[in-house]
C-alpha cells in the first residue's frame, strides 16, 4: 500500500469518526431538549388527554367530564417539575459554594463563567421563570 492511499484511508476514517461524533451530539442535544427542555404551559395536561383519549378510546362526553381532572393533575405535575428543578439548582449551587474554596483563583473564575453560561441558557430557554440559576443570587 502506497503512502498516498494510506493517508486517504486515514482521512476517510477521521471524517467518518467526526461525522459520527457530530451526529451523536445533535441527537443527544435533541433528545435532552425533548426530555429536559422547557415545555409550554399545559403540556403535561395536553399529553395526558391525548394519550388517554387514544388508548382508552374515550368519547367526547367522557373527555368533557374528565378534562377538569386532567387539567388539575397537569398543573400539579408542572408545579412538581418546577419545584424539582429549583431543588436541583439549589443543590448544585451549594456544591459550588463548597467546592470554590478548594480551587485556585483561575479555577474559581472558570466556575463563575460556567455558572454565568448556565444562567444565560436558563433565561433563554425559560424566560418566564424568574428562578436564578445555581451559583447566582436574585437581582
Amino acid at each position: 500500500m502506497n503512502s498516498a492511499l494510506k493517508w486517504k484511508l486515514i482521512a476517510g476514517f477521521v471524517l467518518v469518526f467526526l461525522a459520527g461524533g457530530a451526529t451523536g451530539v445533535f441527537v443527544s442535544g435533541a433528545m435532552a431538549h425533548h426530555f429536559f427542555g422547557a415545555h409550554r404551559h399545559g403540556f403535561a395536561a395536553q399529553a395526558m388527554k391525548t394519550r388517554l383519549q387514544w388508548q382508552l378510546r374515550l368519547t367526547d362526553e367522557q373527555m368533557t367530564k374528565i378534562s377538569p381532572i386532567i387539567e388539575k393533575t397537569g398543573a400539579q405535575l408542572e408545579q412538581i417539575r418546577g419545584d424539582t428543578g429549583r431543588r436541583v439548582r439549589d443543590t448544585i449551587a451549594e456544591a459550588h459554594r463548597e467546592i470554590a474554596p478548594n480551587l485556585t483563583p483561575e479555577q474559581q473564575q472558570r466556575l463563575k463563567e460556567m455558572e454565568e453560561r448556565h444562567r444565560r441558557w436558563f433565561q433563554h430557554h425559560r424566560p418566564g421563570d424568574a428562578t436564578p440559576s445555581f451559583g447566582t443570587s436574585p437581582e
